[in-house]
């Protein structure tokens, strides 16, 4: 198993600002393996869109599959204040589907050990949940992972 070294940080925004996905332009990157025939299907609005775990279906939730922001900085680095592009989640950076198709190692002489993959996304929570408990889950972190929720890190 490959040991990752990259500490996942995740921005998260509720409130006032919603996601622009439809906006941003997005294609899989060419990597060394052709594309399945099933990736034709995949888009920002259309990514793994049923809910995770069948067995466990809840009435009311949110997938954030989708674009977000990212950013590769050094591990000491602040918050970023701009990204350097759109990835397609809940592909992994290298991936293809991402839209990035880069190894870590690629951005700027950066490696595993001594870089942060910073993630950032802006979404509204539907009316319906104000004032009741929101749970976010994150299911496919690798190593380390930081949650900010309106500049609040939980």
């Amino acid at each position: 198993m490959r040991n990752l070294y990259t500490a996942m940080t995740f921005l998260v925004t509720l409130g006032a600002c919603a996601a622009d996905e439809g906006r941003a332009e997005y294609a899989p990157v060419p990597g060394k393996f052709p594309l399945t025939r099933w990736a034709n299907d995949v888009s920002p609005e259309n990514v793994l869109p049923e809910y995770p775990r069948p067995m466990l279906v809840r009435k009311n939730w949110m997938n954030l599959n989708g674009l977000w922001d990212y950013a590769v900085v050094a591990k000491d680095a602040q918050p970023p204040t701009s990204y350097q592009g759109k990835i397609l989640v809940p592909f992994p950076i290298e991936a293809p589907l991402s839209g990035v198709g880069k190894m870590i190692h690629g951005f700027g002489g950066r490696d595993y050990r001594d870089s942060r993959l910073w993630y950032q996304r802006s979404f509204k929570t539907p009316a319906a949940w104000k004032n009741k408990r929101v749970l976010l889950h994150f299911g496919a972190v690798d190593w380390e992972e930081t949650v900010s929720l309106n500049g609040t890190e939980l």
